[in-house]
């Protein structure tokens, strides 16, 4: 049962608790009729700490969808933070008026925190560089309706592996599906850190090779995962400057790319994706977005019980 359950971290559900939000993904992509009232009077709070487009309106969106209310903020000068409230007596006093909530945050750990002092199910929509669970959610659910099944692939992952907490949630999810193989694409600067490595990686045996040049090993892919290089996760600004065109796709470097290759990427992009790419039929980054919506419908409507 997930009702009244928190989604910090990936590895939070089995394997079979995730096949279980997948397909009532499933059903709800093919019959969203069904699921317009599912959530009447039920409320979700978006506790947004940091800026957000795409995790923040995708939320909201689930939630109208299944019939039930929003209330939040989108940036923390707007609520009580600014006068110096904590996360966990932020949390006490939404849990007076919601019933669910998702919270993003720059500070590594702090939705945990909140579902420490939360009466109600608390959803991780990112926190600093660290996990983003619900992006993995997306992820998966996009591999599994674009390629059929969530084993046995050479998957590239290529960008900024380092900081990019969408990176880090999806390594130690796919690590649990059998047989695939990851191929870390990054700078020097910018790849995987050490204890993703050793605790996940080498811990369940997952094979894994790195590289500094996508060329190299874009003909094995079976999957692209591109991301950009986060400015806001840098402390200097040149080394930004000096990192953030490392990696562009273009359909150049498509050509060497197997015809069947899917192209994911959590958005936003800068310019790591070239706009011709768009065209391909490899590119599923937009439609990975709205798997978003439906994935996330699925887990609120799983913690609240209503379905």
């Amino acid at each position: 049962m997930l009702k009244g359950r928190s989604l910090i971290d990936p590895m939070d559900f089995t394997i079979e608790e995730l096949e279980e939000i997948f397909s009532l993904a499933d059903n709800i992509i093919e019959n969203p009729k069904e699921y317009l009232h599912v959530a009447e009077g039920k409320i979700l709070a978006t506790l947004f700490y940091e800026p957000s487009t795409r995790t923040r309106f995708s939320f909201e969106a689930a939630m109208l969808r299944l019939g039930g209310q929003v209330v939040g903020f989108s940036e923390p000068n707007s609520s009580s933070v600014s006068k110096g409230e904590t996360v966990a007596d932020t949390i006490r006093i939404v849990s007076c008026y919601a019933d669910i909530t998702a919270m993003r945050h720059s500070k590594e750990g702090a939705p945990k925190i909140a579902s420490m002092y939360s009466e109600i199910p608390v959803i991780n929509a990112g926190d600093g560089g660290h996990q983003h669970p619900t992006q993995t959610l997306t992820d998966l659910l996009t591999i599994r309706k674009m390629k059929g099944s969530l084993s046995n692939f050479t998957i590239g992952i290529c960008g900024d592996l380092k900081f990019g907490r969408t990176v880090h949630s999806l390594i130690k999810a796919i690590s649990r599906y059998e047989n695939n193989r990851l191929v870390l694409i990054s700078p020097k600067e910018l790849t995987i850190p050490e204890y993703i490595k050793k605790e996940i990686l080498e811990k369940n045996n997952i094979e894994y090779v790195e590289a500094e040049n996508l060329e190299d090993v874009i003909d094995g892919l079976d999957i692209l995962y591109m991301t950009r290089v986060q400015r806001e996760r840098f402390f200097n600004e040149e080394d930004y400057i000096r990192l953030k065109d490392s990696y562009i796709l273009d359909r150049q470097k498509l050509d060497n790319a197997k015809d069947d290759m899917i192209i994911l990427h959590p958005l936003p992009r800068v310019n790591e994706i070239d706009y011709e790419v768009d065209e391909d039929k490899r590119a599923c980054y937009f439609i990975q977005a709205k798997f978003g919506m439906y994935v996330r419908m699925a887990l609120i409507a799983k913690l609240l019980g209503v379905c």
